[in-house]
């Protein structure tokens, strides 16, 4: 809207802004909707608020937006039942029995390599990775904080790059939701893209064959080297009973299930076409598909009644509202912001003030700087997508690109930040201070970052 002019920019600043002041990501964007509306409307401060609160309602009446939302809530059922039938310990176990574990090395390797395969929830990544490693980098005499490092650097970025999770279904509704033809291509488009994510996982490997320890994690090394772990020892649950048989096949089947059923369900809703299947439909279908087999695994296993799985699939669903919750909220702040024309306004003002080429590492920096600040890259998807998305097609320019970059932003804030749920697990998963794993890992986050920094910009030459 011509007439509102930098008005525009209003509901995502100030979502921005309460976000880095308040670290309340939900009141964050709840109030650029609400500011959004007011200014589109011009009705009163609470009509606003009633117009706020249907928008955010409207979400839901959009097919594929409320599949993805559902996907949410069903991955949640799908993890927890994980937990709870033994498939984490079974996994756990099998690593530990393999006996490829002889030196520190290869405990290291080990840690890189099960943060690879298990891409389905950060979380369980670094929790499974610290509980199978953290014996073996004690007895070879590695640091606690070098597992930290190993398990968060290949926990969210990998997510990222093997997007057949929340993570995958949260970014594909967010681009579904502002518009974007194609979305499924567009996210797999970003992933070679993704220089963050790649360079964070490149770098752990490259750290791990040749012993790479600046800074502090030297330190850390040397005083390990001396016989001190001087790290702490908290018990990790990963939410099973006591009395369940740890059972690999239980780990095995459903993400095999997971994996093969994405690609089939393209296909089957794309009328054999991949590429023209619809995303939200698919990841729906392949993680109901996943939990069907786990929950079908549980009751033949008799590990649980039909009660009990029940209500693990609620409580599991429960953990997931949150982030449910945040998805809507962010399609609702896109919608608002497009009916603003606030990406047409940053696009006039890109091309008067940044050479387009540079607008890939700003986007990557800014995101990078409100991930840091809230320590939350989906809450940092959802602020910066709605802004960049309107930007590109404004610009007529590639949206893969722009995608990349906040995503990329988005994981390297979150890499660094000590408010990161991410990093705390990881601490906790490996047994070591909070401040000390944030302290050693610093040092790697920014080196990944300049490198994904300089190569935006070459990005931003070569594409646009």
């Amino acid at each position: 809207m011509n007439e509102l002019s930098w008005l525009t920019l209003l509901p995502p600043f100030i979502a921005i802004g309460l976000a880095l002041l308040t670290r309340q990501v939900y009141l964050a964007l709840f109030a650029g909707i609400w500011l959004g509306f007011f200014l589109l409307n011009g009705s009163g401060f609470f009509p606003s608020l009633a117009e706020a609160l249907d928008g955010v309602l409207a979400v839901l009446a959009n097919p594929g937006d409320a599949r993805v939302v559902m996907f949410t809530l069903v991955i949640g059922a799908f993890i927890i039942t994980l937990e709870r039938c033994g498939a984490v310990s079974g996994f756990v176990r099998f690593l530990e029995r393999s006996r490829w574990v002889t030196n520190g090395k290869r405990a290291q390797w080990m840690a890189w390599l099960t943060g690879i395969v298990i891409f389905i929830e950060s979380n369980i990544t670094v929790l499974v990775a610290g509980t199978v490693s953290r014996p073996l980098f004690d007895r070879f005499r590695v640091a606690r904080e070098k597992l930290a490092y190993i398990i968060d650097s290949t926990s969210a970025p990998v997510c990222m790059l093997i997007p057949l999770n929340a993570w995958g279904a949260f970014n594909l509704g967010l681009l579904d939701g502002l518009g974007v033809q194609d979305p499924l291509k567009v996210l797999l488009a970003s992933i070679p893209l993704n220089l963050y994510a790649i360079t964070a996982v490149l770098l752990t490997a490259y750290t791990i064959s040749r012993d790479y320890n600046p800074g502090p994690m030297a330190k850390a090394q040397a005083r390990t080297s001396g016989g001190d772990t001087d790290g702490i020892d908290i018990g990790i649950s990963m939410g099973e009973k006591s009395h369940v048989k740890p059972r690999l096949l239980n780990m095995l089947l459903p993400v095999l299930v997971l994996i093969l059923a994405m690609p089939i369900s393209l296909w089957i809703t794309g009328d054999g076409k991949i590429f023209q299947g619809s995303g939200s439909t698919s990841v729906l279908w392949a993680s109901l598909a996943a939990l069907a087999t786990v929950s079908f695994l549980v009751l033949l296993q008799r590990t649980m009644t039909l009660d009990e799985l029940s209500h693990t699939w609620m409580e599991g669903a429960g953990r997931m509202l949150p982030l449910a919750i945040i998805l809507i909220l962010a399609l609702a702040l896109g919608a608002i912001s497009k009916a603003l024309g606030t990406g047409q306004y940053v696009a006039g003002l890109v091309g008067d003030s940044i050479p387009l080429a540079l607008l890939p590492v700003v986007i990557f920096l800014v995101s990078g700087v409100i991930a840091f600040s809230v320590g939350s890259s989906w809450g940092t998807f959802s602020i910066m997508l709605p802004i960049a998305i309107p930007v590109a097609s404004a610009l007529g320019a590639e949206p893969a690109l722009f995608v990349a970059a906040v995503l990329s932003g988005g994981i390297f804030g979150d890499h660094s930040s000590p408010i990161s749920d991410t990093t705390i697990v990881s601490s906790l998963a490996a047994g070591t201070e909070h401040i000390d794993h944030v302290r050693t890992q610093l040092p790697y986050a920014l080196r990944a970052g300049v490198v994904s920094a300089f190569g935006f910009i070459a990005l931003g030459y070569l594409m646009l």
